[in-house]
């Protein structure tokens, strides 16, 4: 008679995996703005999740830095600190182009016409900002799983998400979306012909312009005569 082998249930991985995309996704959007508190209770309510799951969540998001954890006093939103947006452009400039270069040579055409699916839905007649930046994400997560190395896949994945809490906070209102759409049209061209160099030569245009938009919304702020106190300079207030 066989003994069967324990295994960890999957329900348990998915409530945690759903957890941290859910929280991840309201620091991102500022409903958990920098600086607010953390509560697991409320979270709990809110999600629908046990406790377990939401503790796991936390630790992971700890660990990739959205969130804090002070002894003695609790759990907090990770503040955006302005001197950081140059690491964070320098490692993406690194990382996405060369990502895109594998991506250009294991991708398959599937893989293509999916990404046109996705911008075939930017199309769409009242698409709003924040749609668009969901597609533009989706577009590069095509491409990074197309490159097939899940490490790079994740530190890119949390990159992006640093980047795209930049956009929620000071280009929701103000970013044209439509030139971010353009450029991964011309993108998706350059995968399909299978050109490598040019590929890269666009994802890293496509990385600068945004930096370049951000730069220029923190400047904006940051020299505004009402400025928020705590906004000048390093951590950013929303």
């Amino acid at each position: 008679m066989s003994t069967a082998v324990p295994v960890t249930p999957e329900p348990q991985r998915s409530m945690a995996e759903r957890a941290f995309d859910e929280i991840r996704r309201m620091i991102i959007r500022l409903d958990l703005a920098p600086g607010d508190v953390v509560r697991e209770a409320d979270l709990q309510e809110a999600l629908g999740i046990g406790r377990t799951p939401i503790r796991e969540a936390l630790q992971r998001l700890a660990r990739d830095h959205f969130v804090n954890v002070i002894p003695r006093r609790g759990m907090f939103v990770g503040a955006i600190d302005v001197s950081e947006l140059s690491t964070l452009y320098e490692t993406r400039a690194v990382m996405e182009p060369y990502v895109a270069r594998l991506a250009t040579v294991r991708g398959t055409a599937a893989d293509w016409d999916e990404m046109a699916e996705v911008l075939a839905e930017t199309q769409r007649a009242g698409i709003a900002p924040v749609e668009l930046i969901e597609l533009d994400r989706r577009c590069h997560e095509i491409i990074w799983s197309s490159a097939g190395n899940r490490f790079l896949t994740d530190t890119l994945d949390t990159l992006y998400a640093q980047s795209d809490r930049l956009w929620h906070m000071y280009l929701a209102d103000v970013a044209d979306m439509d030139h971010a759409v353009e450029e991964h049209e011309s993108i998706l061209l350059a995968l399909r012909a299978g050109d490598a160099d040019r590929v890269a030569e666009l994802v890293a245009g496509h990385v600068r312009s945004f930096d370049a938009q951000v730069r220029d919304a923190v400047t904006r702020r940051l020299d505004a005569p009402l400025a928020p106190a705590g906004a000048r300079p390093g951590r950013v207030a929303p």
